[in-house]
């Protein structure tokens, strides 16, 4: 039998109680987990995970704080939230509810049972469009509401950074702001009613309440008249200090809102619960207050001499009544560079070292225009601003807002910084016309602790975000952030502020509240919890009776990782100081991973809605390995690999994650590893290792198709493969590297460019039209065509399976073969992106300082990129093209090497080209062909390609349908078995351009 009992907060400082197995004393009862577990999976309608894979996937969240849960329940209804309630409340085990897990202050790890909402608890139950309000379950995505009743001029006012991945019932739980919240309020604002259930099981909608409603309530009786009479009694006990003690201020997030229940707030107990971050109640469903969105928008972005002037400034602009007024630092721009994070958006900021972005919008577009342009000419008499530009294009303003949303991202894992940035302190608030007072404070205490930060944030509301570099990784440093933290307490409180002014108190704040409170308002926020959940199992150890804040960190003195000699990684990580471990901590739990909509992170995730398949939550499964508890298999752990086995080593977290996390590595570093004890699936030897059955096939690829094409002969050599039944396989043509040696090919020669044509084995095998097309542009262009010296494979495959020794030697081979030509000048070209991001990015990491991956990772082209930056440079003219092409870019090619190479190349033509923002193809390789993934894989294709494709007529002919234009092998392939069609490549569009041109007798260029 396992039981479990929650810990105590017997305290050091930096360290957390050590349990015994799952025994931890301190609790007033002991948890049967087996019996638990048991009744959980007879009695709910979801899924029950216990194990301890799923344990370590929801130890952490994107704070400071790690707290291994009992088990993890993903109810499918909310009347299933609230079975899990009653099961987990019969057995006494604690809960804490959880959304987008994006939680900066702890509040959604604890020793309890994780509720999470998000998989499928999402649903827009009614939209009132006369009143204006919504119903929603507590796991919708803020966007996916927005979605809805935008097109009505309609919001849901408060817009948080996070708003692509965060839940509604997060935003509840901690209050949540965001940016335009200047105009909108805070979430507490925008709540009409809530439908909860207590942990003893009372199920009821609250929200304002009458003298008359009241007293009804009481008549009645039971334990919700019980609750009620409470709640009155702590608002007329403290009615006058709530009064007076409250800062009033926009941003007052912490501690609990028991100014609602003050008569002049109609005593809202809705209200009053936000904000409370499930340590009162389990929200089950949501009645939201709608806004007016101005349909027409413009942005000020305004530089000022520095940040402290500028948030003097900021009382001066909100007169004016924009929607929002938010604020950059130098130093945030410094890290963005730093990290080569949206470099090319921060050249729309005036010049300055600080700036404001100021929003305006208005039904009317001029209006909007006048509201930005009045507010410019004001500044514009200030001696503090440098500059302004008014931006209306919508396109322009979404690459200033990515800007600022990339704060959080860009402030952590900094390249070079001595210690790692944390949370913590990183959302006070004051009143804003004392803002730029606090700032001065705020920098004086930074350096007093010897800290460097940047500052950005809700300016408009007084509200500061930042990440400090804490370190966190031993006793000295969780000492020195508690001493900090103690100060800024006191000094914010001193500038009558908020501990916390957006993300809410949970752990890192909640035993600072008597500082800000003082004791009898601490007291009363403990009876208002108290009146809700007696049993103290809701959220336990955090806001109230929290657990110290120095208590219960990822890393510091607790965290005992193997040494790296032990842990022998294959790759030298040479941006993490060469250290596996550290490179895992890139992931600070942001989780822009799980956004459902924009670009191509992260595939899986998108396809299965599960925390394990998002680049956190495998980046998590990694730090737990390393952590050795529960994981306690190291590189054998299966709960680590079932999570990796569908990442599709697309590489956008390489580019889209603000902390360049770069899961395609990790899964190679692993599966190295775990395939050493481990029986490989027979996908590995059949297409992990395809360079050598092509090489086998070549001589006679009838012989190969006549196996592979044929009924009932196919079906055995999928099926031994490890292919999917329903899957074709490709059929093997003649090689273009036989037909280059032998079509009379002009060789090179001195008085041309070299170019070294890299014949990917997919290519080449399968589609060598492709290639015989790009040889043709290449020759066109000016070019001496050449091949490799030997045939060679980018390894590319070996990858997902842990074949590194063969990849090595296959790179090995590659760099031998061109490295001649390339210390010559020639220039490396290729079609295929997955093979040419190989050589861009891993073989530096495979073989660090070897000069020969230096030079073929500086002479490394995509055919695109090549004809658009060289090929155009040297004066070569493409053929003359019209209509419009549509660019379906492959994932490593978006990742590596950017899509602007793609539009140029086509564009020269003529054609009018979009790049799509179509995500991923679902192929990816071998991972759409593998028997256990092609459903995963078909998901990924429909979710946003294949919609488009046939949103745009790509998928048929006839007159004016565009041209789909598709680079990838795999992206190819899948479209080719998903719609009879097989795409051209930008080769093969060019070349039938010249050959046009030819025909009707134009000379080649």
């Amino acid at each position: 039998m396992s039981q479990f009992s929650p810990p105590n907060v017997s305290h050091e400082p930096g360290a957390d109680p050590v349990p015994e197995g799952r025994h931890a004393r301190g609790g007033a009862t002991e948890v049967d987990v087996d019996a638990l577990k048991r009744d959980l999976e007879a009695e709910v309608d979801g899924e029950v995970r216990f194990t301890n894979g799923d344990r370590a996937l929801y130890a952490t969240d994107a704070s400071n704080y790690r707290q291994v849960p009992i088990g993890v329940v993903v109810p499918r209804t909310v009347d299933a939230i609230a079975t899990a309630v009653t099961v987990c409340a019969r057995h006494g085990a604690p809960i804490v509810h959880r959304g987008g897990g994006t939680a900066l202050a702890g509040q959604t790890c604890n020793t309890a049972v994780v509720i999470d909402a998000s998989k499928y608890c999402n649903r827009i139950v009614d939209i009132d469009w006369d009143a204006e309000t919504a119903i929603v379950e507590p796991g919708i995505v803020l966007d996916e509401l927005q979605q809805v009743v935008n097109p009505k001029n309609l919001r849901f006012g408060p817009d948080p950074s996070t708003h692509s991945r965060c839940t509604l019932g997060g935003m509840i739980g901690n209050n949540s702001c965001g940016v335009h919240s200047l105009a909108y309020g805070r979430t507490v604002d925008n709540v009409k009613a809530l439908e909860i259930m207590t942990y003893d099981g009372l199920r009821m909608t609250v929200g304002e309440t009458s003298a008359e409603e009241f007293d009804r309530i009481q008549a009645e009786g039971g334990r919700k008249a019980d609750i009620y009479r409470q709640l009155k009694d702590i608002a007329d006990a403290n009615a006058e200090r709530i009064r007076h003690v409250y800062p009033g201020i926009p941003r007052r997030v912490s501690g609990f809102n028991l100014n609602e229940l003050l008569p002049e707030n109609s005593f809202n107990v809705a209200r009053a619960l936000v904000g409370t971050e499930s340590t009162c109640v389990t929200v089950l469903r949501a009645h939201l207050n709608l806004r007016f969105e101005p349909p027409h928008r413009v942005v000020l972005a305004a530089g000022f001499k520095d940040i402290f002037q500028a948030a003097d400034l900021v009382p001066g602009i909100t007169r004016f009544e924009p929607l929002g007024c938010e604020g950059i630092d130098q130093r945030l721009t410094e890290f963005m560079r730093l990290k080569c994070l949206h470099v090319e958006d921060l050249e729309l900021l005036p010049d300055g070292c600080a700036w404001l972005l100021i929003p305006c919008g208005a039904a009317d577009k001029d209006e909007a225009r006048e509201k930005a342009d009045a507010i410019h000419d004001w500044l514009k008499g200030q001696d503090a601003f440098t500059d302004g530009k008014v931006i209306e294009d919508r396109g322009e303003q979404g690459r200033l807002w990515k800007v600022r949303e990339a704060g959080l991202g860009a402030t952590a894992f900094v390249p070079g910084a001595a210690r790692d940035t944390w949370p913590g302190w990183e959302d006070s608030a004051v009143p804003p016309e004392d803002l730029g007072n606090y700032l001065r404070d705020l920098f004086k205490l930074f350096d007093k602790y010897g800290y460097y930060a940047s500052v950005y944030g809700h300016f408009g509301e007084g509200l500061i975000h930042t990440r400090i570099d804490f370190g966190l990784h031993d006793a000295e440093d969780a000492a020195t952030f508690r001493r900090f933290m103690e100060d800024a307490a006191h000094m914010v409180v001193r500038h009558n502020g908020s501990l916390s002014g957006e993300h809410g108190d949970g752990q890192a704040r909640g035993e600072l509240l008597p500082i800000m409170y003082g004791q009898d308002l601490v007291d009363a926020f403990r009876a208002f919890k108290h009146a809700w959940d007696p049993r103290g199992k809701m959220n336990p150890g955090k806001v109230i009776d929290a657990r110290p804040l120095d208590m219960d960190l990822r890393l510091g003195p607790r965290f005992h990782p193997p040494p790296e000699e032990k842990i022998d990684a294959q790759f030298t990580y040479p941006h993490s100081d060469h250290s596996f471990l550290r490179e895992t901590m890139r992931c600070v739990g942001v989780g822009k991973c799980r956004n459902l909509h924009d670009g191509t992170m992260c595939p899986s995730y998108r396809a299965t809605r599960e925390e394990k398949h998002s680049t956190r939550g495998r980046a998590h499964m990694l730090q737990e390995m390393l952590q050795g508890d529960p994981l306690t298999h190291g590189w054998q752990e299966d709960a680590v690999w079932e999570s990796l086995d569908l990442c599709l080593a697309c590489k956008a977290c390489k580019s889209e994650c603000p902390v360049d996390v770069d899961m395609a590595t990790y899964k190679a570093e692993f599966a190295y590893h775990y395939f050493k004890k481990n029986r490989r699936p027979r996908a590995a030897w059949s297409m992990g290792r395809i360079q050598d059955w092509a090489k086998l096939a070549a001589p006679a690829p009838w012989l190969a198709n006549a196996l592979s094409q044929t009924p009932g002969l196919n079906a055995a050599a999928k099926w031994i493969a490890g292919v999917h039944q329903a899957r074709a396989l490709p059929r093997f043509q003649k090689t273009f590297r036989a037909r280059f040696n032998g079509n009379g090919s002009r060789p090179s020669d001195t008085k041309r460019q070299r170019v070294v044509l890299f014949a990917d084995t997919f290519n080449d095998h399968f589609t060598p039209e492709a290639l015989v097309a790009a040889a043709e542009v290449l020759e066109d262009a000016g070019f001496a065509v050449e091949l490799p010296k030997r045939k060679v494979c980018c390894g590319r495959p070996l990858y997902d399976f842990g074949f590194l020794d063969q990849a090595r030697k296959t790179l090995n081979d590659v760099m031998d073969s061109v490295d001649e030509a390339v210390r010559d000048g020639a220039y490396v070209v290729g079609l295929e992106p997955a093979c040419m991001a190989t050589f861009k990015d891993e073989l530096g990491n495979l073989f660090e300082g070897d000069p020969r991956a230096e030079r073929l990772a500086k002479a490394t082209w995509l055919l695109p990129d090549f004809l658009a930056r060289v090929a155009d440079a040297d004066g070569w003219n493409p053929p003359r093209l019209s209509g419009k092409a549509l660019v379906h870019p492959h994932c490593n090619h978006r990742a590596i090497f950017g899509t602007g190479g793609e539009k140029q190349a086509l564009s020269a033509t003529g054609l009018e080209v979009e790049v799509l923002d179509s995500g991923c193809c679902g192929m990816a390789g071998s991972f759409g062909f593998e028997h256990d993934k092609y459903d995963v894989s078909q998901a990924i294709l429909n979710d946003k390609l294949m919609p488009m494709i046939r949103g745009a007529g790509a998928d048929r002919d006839g007159d004016g349908a565009p041209r789909l234009v598709v680079d990838g092998y795999s992206c190819r392939e899948q479209l080719r078995q998903a719609t009879g069609r097989l795409y051209p490549t930008v080769a093969e569009v060019l070349r039938d351009g010249l050959h046009q041109g030819r025909s009707n007798g134009n000379p080649p260029s």
